[in-house]
């Protein structure tokens, strides 16, 4: 068969209808490209989910809750214990009469005729005394002399070491006729004025941006897509512009999770009066609460017991819940099974209002230890690639344990006692501007004429921060 003459673009007549390298274009880098495509290629419309559920945030609306905020701070008031107790107290000489120093530093206000107990926190002896003078200077002086009830003699020789003493008070006794009236110090009780301890954290203003140009916006190329916040069918340029939203979504939540104050001196904006930066849960728990180091199936229920028995020194919140990555989760589930297969599901839902239904979809799985009821579920975050899960070892994170419980706490805006969960976010706002989660529009682009760029920017503003209330009952485990 004889050649077409004159040839249209590079198609080649064939006796059979077959294909062949000169009877079909070829649109990649060795074809030669032509407006005509005789052979369209098959095209999967529909976009492949190959990472499941990508977005990361949904912790904080688990356990915390959202309020508004005017200020630049928000500072709150945490109760300091009630009974008076004196760590790290020296004793002078040794005897059943000797003379015990506090600290420097701290208020003495124990009183004459205090009765005491004074345990040695190396070695564990322990003694009970009453407090027969304090020194000159007032009951407000940082020493007191104390006799032994016992007639234990505070020495070495009965495992009680000089510079390790703990003393607290558990009453008084009086002989009869005896005024508390008087004018001299061994007379004189101490008027203990409770105090508090003040915390305080800065909001922190997290922002984001996207843009399309004018002519990307006249270039169409839809895309089939089911997206984490329910969206679905088939995108164009809005499918990106719904990424950034998604992921500033997740930030809001990793700001509070992760943020850090300034403490270095900085420059320019990145000064610590201009840039504060933010407390997180992290550094929070880490600062003011309790840190449980390599934590292991292996250990057996001895580690967790010893966490138990610290939450009892503190404020012994009854329910818990345990945000875990997948090894330590792996861990709690192994130490359970060593011991009973009762625990899993053995216990009361009361968090969840008695269902256990409700628990379940919500991921968590109970077991009960002790007085105490705990409520475990994966964390997303820390099993992530992209985020926490992609390192172990060293400082990692693994896990953390939250309080259940609520604090009564005064409102201003409400002007009233409010309960609030130990853990929750603030956020900027007023009358005027609600800046809990902002977005707007501007270019000129897309329907928004707000300036001569030739784009469509999307804007997305929040500015919040975390407080971590009673952090002395949160656990953060960390690898070793």
């Amino acid at each position: 068969m004889g050649t077409l003459t004159p040839q249209f673009g590079t198609i080649l007549p064939s006796q059979k209808q077959e294909l062949l390298n000169s009877n079909y274009l070829k649109f990649n880098t060795g074809g030669a490209n032509d407006f005509i495509q005789q052979y369209l290629p098959e095209v999967y419309e529909q976009e492949v989910e190959r990472y499941g559920n990508r977005t990361l945030s949904g912790f904080l609306r688990m356990v915390g809750a959202e309020m508004p905020m005017t200020s630049d701070q928000v500072i709150w008031s945490e109760q300091n214990r009630l009974h008076i107790s004196y760590d790290g107290m020296t004793a002078n000489g040794a005897g059943t009469i000797l003379t015990l120093s506090a600290t420097a530093g701290q208020n003495m206000v124990i009183s004459v005729n205090d009765t005491v107990v004074v345990l040695d926190t190396g070695t564990g002896a322990s003694g009970k005394a009453i407090v027969t003078a304090v020194t000159a200077g007032g009951p407000a002086a940082g020493n007191i002399t104390v006799q032994a009830w016992d007639g234990v003699q505070y020495t070495a020789a009965n495992n009680f070491n000089s510079g390790s003493l703990k003393v607290f008070v558990y009453g008084s006794a009086y002989s009869k006729g005896r005024s508390t009236a008087g004018t001299t110090a061994d007379s004189v009780r101490v008027s203990v004025d409770p105090s508090f301890t003040q915390y305080a954290n800065s909001p922190v203003i997290i922002r984001n941006q996207y843009v399309v140009n004018g002519s990307d916006m006249a270039q169409i190329g839809w895309v089939e897509v089911a997206t984490e916040d329910g969206a679905s069918g088939y995108l164009w340029y809005l499918k990106a512009e719904s990424e950034t939203r998604l992921r500033f979504e997740d930030y809001l939540e990793m700001v509070c999770v992760e943020g850090e104050l300034n403490v270095a001196a900085g420059a320019g904006d990145y000064q610590i009066n201009k840039l504060p930066g933010t407390e997180g849960l992290f550094a929070a728990i880490e600062g003011r609460g309790n840190v449980e180091v390599g934590f292991t199936a292996a250990a057996g229920i001895g580690d967790f017991d010893a966490i138990l028995k610290n939450l009892d020194t503190q404020g012994a919140i009854e329910e818990n819940m345990l945000f875990l990555q997948r090894q330590t989760a792996l861990d709690f589930d192994d130490m359970l099974a060593g011991i009973s297969a009762g625990f899993n599901g053995g216990v009361a839902f009361g968090l969840f209002e008695n269902s256990e239904e409700m628990a379940l979809n919500l991921g968590f799985s109970g077991f009960r230890r002790g007085s105490y009821d705990f409520y475990k579920t994966d964390w997303k975050y820390l099993n992530d690639a992209s985020t926490r899960g992609a390192v172990t070892g060293i400082n990692s994170i693994e896990g953390v344990l939250v309080p259940a419980g609520t604090s009564t706490v005064y409102d201003q805006i409400l002007g009233t006692n409010i309960r609030r969960p130990f853990l929750h976010v603030r956020y900027r706002a007023s009358q005027a501007d609600d800046r809990r989660m902002k977005s707007w529009v501007t270019g000129s682009a897309g329907g928004a004429f707000t300036s001569t760029l030739d784009a469509m920017e999307i804007n997305f503003l929040s500015e919040r921060c975390l407080v971590t209330q009673a952090a002395n009952n949160f656990v953060l485990f960390k690898g070793v």
